[in-house]
């Protein structure tokens, strides 16, 4: 059969991957797609400069715009990140009519709605499955096949450089400075590490699983971030004596009458006796809660050139087959159209650790304190170091505005030296 026609553009990390497995898997990807897939064109920023894979240079070009554009080229797969040139060579695929497939998590997360109108309009497949977990097949469960079910909730690790830092935080009690090295050192950290390590990595993939999970439009500002830079290595021992341990989370939850949502990152203690409590070095796993289907888990390799581009090709083979059929994939389902909910509505629970004065009466006002807020303290654990004391309490579950009303009470208090430590704890229900 004629075969259909692919442009590549970036030849990076995943890129060069997406090359190998083509030229690799060339026979039984033609077997399973119907036709042979064959390499059009590789965009690139810079002609000369050495890679990771053998590439013909004929199919080298700078000119991304007019490899898009080629009458010839079918499918377009999109690995080199970013919102632009990304969007507008998307958009300019799929108003032609051609599938893309993109592993490009920021610019869905950002503006999804414009490549999903462009994919609508051009009569084209769009297909983002290396967008989220890697080599994990997670978006096509939560887009397909759980379409005919109610999620309620997800709940995941969905970043694998922070979960390597904090793995080896709680593992080798190494400070958040020495951990990150070594993930820099491993090549599990960017040069650059702020859009893993401050949680803008994670929102967007927290933004993307929220819309399919929930059938609304959801962007990167829907979203609550937090990162890890200001865990300690205290914090992760506190962790530990009590028996949790601290995960950087992306949560997307229905509120409790179906109206809304929340989505949120940010790190948590969670049980050791937690299925992503075993969830080490830099891993994802991701649950996800349905009405019918009950609890899911997905589980594997996040990051990385060839899981990502395992991700890629399964993708192009879907897209492919549709090709030849004459038929496209789900679009954007956005049915339902709820809307994201403010953090101070989220129900969560908290421990903080207080340094205090030792004197009598002060559980008491902290408790009262407390109590004026409607938050009911779990536990509480004094600690006491000559005239000074620390005061570890867990909360019951509560508003996030409430939890964060009696903080700043706290604070104001005479008797509260100082709000050593907070965390949110998750993973109990």
């Amino acid at each position: 059969m004629k075969p259909l026609k692919v442009a590549l553009l970036g030849c990076g990390v995943v890129g060069s991957q997406v090359i190998r497995l083509l030229h690799e898997q060339a026979g039984d990807l033609a077997a399973r797609v119907g036709a042979p897939l064959e390499l059009a064109g590789v965009a690139v920023r810079r002609l000369g400069r050495k890679r990771d894979v053998e590439v013909d240079p004929a199919l080298l070009t700078t000119d991304a715009e007019s490899l898009v554009a080629r009458d010839d080229v079918d499918i377009v797969i999109e690995v080199i990140g970013g919102i632009e040139p990304a969007r507008g060579l998307i958009v300019s695929a799929l108003s032609r009519g051609k599938s893309v497939v993109t592993a490009n998590k920021a610019l869905l997360a950002e503006d999804g709605a414009t490549l999903h109108q462009a994919a609508r309009a051009g009569k084209g497949d769009l297909y983002f499955e290396a967008s989220v977990a890697g080599a994990i097949p997670l978006l096509r469960p939560l887009r397909e096949s759980l379409a005919g079910d109610h999620v309620k909730r997800v709940l995941g690790i969905v970043n694998g450089t922070t979960n390597y830092i904090l793995d080896k935080m709680d593992s080798t009690g190494a400070s958040f400075t020495d951990a990150l090295e070594e993930a820099q050192t491993l090549g599990y950290a960017e040069a650059d590490p702020t859009a893993d390590v401050e949680g803008f990595d994670a929102a967007a993939k927290a933004a993307i699983l929220a819309g399919l999970a929930f059938h609304s439009r959801v962007t990167a500002a829907d979203v609550h971030r937090e990162g890890i830079t200001e865990i300690t290595a205290t914090d992760v021992a506190s962790a530990k004596a009590m028996g949790y341990v601290i995960k950087l989370l992306a949560i997307c939850a229905r509120s409790d009458d179906g109206r809304s949502f929340g989505v949120r990152v940010h790190p948590a203690m969670i049980p050791r006796t937690h299925p992503l409590a075993g969830v080490r070095e830099a891993y994802n796993a991701v649950f996800v809660e349905a009405e019918s289907a009950g609890q899911l888990m997905f589980y594997g390799k996040g990051a990385g050139g060839a899981p990502t581009a395992s991700a890629v090709l399964g993708d192009l083979v879907a897209v492919a087959r549709n090709r030849l059929a004459g038929t496209r994939g789900p679009e954007e389902s956005t049915y339902a159209d709820l809307s994201a909910h403010p953090m101070g509505e989220t129900v969560t629970r908290l421990h903080m650790a207080l340094d205090v004065a030792d004197k009598p009466g002060v559980l008491a006002r902290v408790a009262e304190l407390f109590a004026k807020h409607d938050v009911s303290i779990q536990t509480v654990r004094q600690e006491g170091h000559g005239d000074d004391a620390q005061l570890v309490i867990v909360t019951h579950r509560a508003t996030d505005a409430a939890l964060t009303a009696t903080l700043e009470g706290l604070r104001e208090l005479d008797i509260v030296r100082a709000v050593a430590g907070v965390m949110r704890v998750e993973g109990d229900d």
